[in-house]
């Protein structure tokens, strides 16, 4: 007869008490190891892991060479203007009433989408993820780095805009009904004063950071993630510096707007407002949310 077998059965009964209890205490459940696993996969991300990612990911562009940064901002450009394109698309093929803004503005999102799962580099991105490796280390040196990304994004991708922006003005590529749509988008935009591109571009520049801010814990939902932040900001009639440079070039071209109208009266507040938005508001905060865990 076994050993186990000439335990009384209390003394068993007990022992298996034991386990149970130590295994309760160690875990603070009674579920296995691997269903202990399938929880820690369905967790959401901590704020702080979220930040350490975002932070991370930050670093490497900041590391990366000019000459890089130079051509995907480039690229950037150009794919945002994808935006403003599938924006027009949809309105030329939808009825005049009242609730044609909401579902146009779906197509505001393509070049977002395009830009982000393509990882190209978009300013208004770079003022949340460049910004936090130097709020991490208050250093100098790094605050020069964000500079100098900020300086050859926001270049790079303004050149992308200004040629896609001058393909569509040309009328050589798209339907005459096309280009009217896209010349009453780029209307609309340049009739906001200056005050209104610098507080709407707050908001944008919020929005942007908040998206960048949700896609660690997307997952399998990014796509959705990308198309309702964008429709928000297109549905809103928010201001956003980089795809905004699309539309403004064309009213240029097409004779709505000067030199000065475009700089002044769009680009600088713009860009300003997006500045403040994503990263002395979103990023200042996200900083602070967490600084006490890093």
């Amino acid at each position: 007869m076994s050993s186990s077998q000439q335990r009384p059965k209390g003394e068993m009964a007990e022992n298996e008490s034991h386990l149970t209890t130590e295994r309760l205490n160690r875990n603070g459940t009674r579920l296995s190891d691997s269903d202990l696993e399938d929880v820690g996969d369905r967790l959401r991300l901590r704020a702080a892991v979220v930040y350490e990612i975002i932070r991370q990911e930050g670093e490497e562009e900041l590391a990366r060479a000019p000459s890089s940064l130079w051509w995907s901002g480039i690229a950037a450009g150009l794919s945002i203007g994808f935006s403003v394109l599938g924006e027009a698309l949809l309105r030329t093929h939808l009825p005049d009433t009242g609730w044609r803004h909401l579902v146009e503005n779906a197509g505001y999102g393509f070049g977002f989408l395009i830009v982000i799962l393509a990882r190209q580099q978009l300013f208004t991105e770079n003022t949340l993820t460049a910004v936090l490796p130097a709020l991490s280390t208050h250093d100098r040196r790094t605050y020069l780095r964000v500079a100098r990304l900020w300086l050859i994004v926001l270049v790079a991708n303004l050149v992308g805009t200004f040629l896609f922006g001058s393909a569509l003005a040309s009328g050589l590529f798209f339907s005459e009904d096309l280009t009217t749509a896209i010349g009453e988008l780029s209307s609309h935009l340049m009739e906001l004063p200056p005050s209104q591109m610098f507080l709407r571009g707050v908001v944008a520049g919020w929005i942007v950071a908040t998206l960048v801010w949700l896609l660690p814990s997307a997952e399998n939902a990014k796509i959705a993630i990308v198309m309702i932040m964008a429709w928000l900001i297109a549905a809103l009639d928010l201001t956003h510096v980089v795809a905004g440079s699309v539309e403004a070039v064309f009213a240029f071209w097409a004779g709505k707007a000067t030199v000065l109208d475009v700089l002044a009266g769009f680009l600088l507040p713009t860009l300003a407002g997006n500045i403040v938005g994503g990263s002395a508001l979103f990023a200042l905060l996200a900083h602070a949310q967490v600084s006490e865990e890093i």
